[in-house]
């Protein structure tokens, strides 16, 4: 079990109470990205933890940044949401001062920078890691990079997952991922990766049908961000579970 703070506070960093280490901070989770025919969707589940209890079951990941992007958030929960608003202020105070958006490009660089300059918060244990989609009204495709803790960033072509569960949606869009798909086939793809980590993920939580807390997707196309809304997202879920329980 990894210890909150353990590290000695290094030269220039931020110190830390023992009130704002690890039992305050919720944590675990999955979100994943991947691109489809007529852009790139990104989505996540709604679980956050605090230790071996459950935080919240309504917790929002995945964010809208401009008109034509969205991140997706793993790690601690505070930095993590804090980011997410901070590099939307920042493109909008950008785009009113320069009186266009930044490229998408661009976006990706800067949300890169903000993740470098959280590295010492990492060595506290405090570890952000986003997933930034766009879609690129230059070059006419969506666009998925992922990052490292001290900011590397990476494009990748087709699709990624990060947070405790990963792993396991990553495995998932491994097996049934294909160029192109049309977006209702995306949308099933997405909601069944989630569902497979929630299985083997105690940090991720699954469609919650009863309660009617379904993960969060987003698509980001030419006509930009767009959320799918609850009532579509609950017939999907409703078609999966009986599939997942069958195999």
């Amino acid at each position: 079990m990894a210890r909150w703070g353990a590290l000695p506070p290094q030269q220039g960093t931020h110190e830390l109470s023992a009130s704002t280490q690890f039992p305050s901070w919720p944590h675990g989770t999955t979100v994943l990205a991947f691109t489809y025919q007529n852009g790139v969707l990104i989505a996540g589940d709604r679980r956050a933890t605090e230790g071996f209890q459950i935080a919240s079951i309504r917790m929002d990941k995945v964010f809208q940044t401009d008109a034509f992007s969205a991140m997706a958030i793993a790690g601690a929960a505070g930095p993590c949401v804090e980011m997410a608003k901070l590099f939307r202020i920042e493109l909008e105070h950008y785009e009113k001062l320069d009186g266009k958006p930044l490229t998408c490009e661009g976006k990706a660089n800067r949300l890169g920078d903000m993740v470098k300059a959280n590295f010492p918060l990492v060595l506290q244990g405090l570890v952000v890691i986003p997933l930034f989609v766009g879609y690129d009204q230059k070059r006419k495709i969506g666009r998925l990079f992922k990052y490292d803790i001290t900011g590397g960033r990476y494009e990748d072509a087709e699709f990624h997952a990060v947070g405790s569960g990963g792993k396991d949606a990553r495995m998932t869009l491994k097996e049934h991922f294909r160029k192109q798909l049309p977006e209702d086939h995306a949308i099933h793809l997405a909601i069944r990766a989630l569902i497979n980590a929630a299985e083997e993920d105690v940090g991720t939580g699954g469609p919650d049908l009863f309660r009617r807390i379904f993960p969060t997707v987003k698509l980001v196309d030419p006509a930009g961000v767009r959320d799918v809304e609850d009532t579509q997202l609950a017939s999907v879920c409703q078609a999966l579970i009986p599939q997942q329980r069958e195999s």
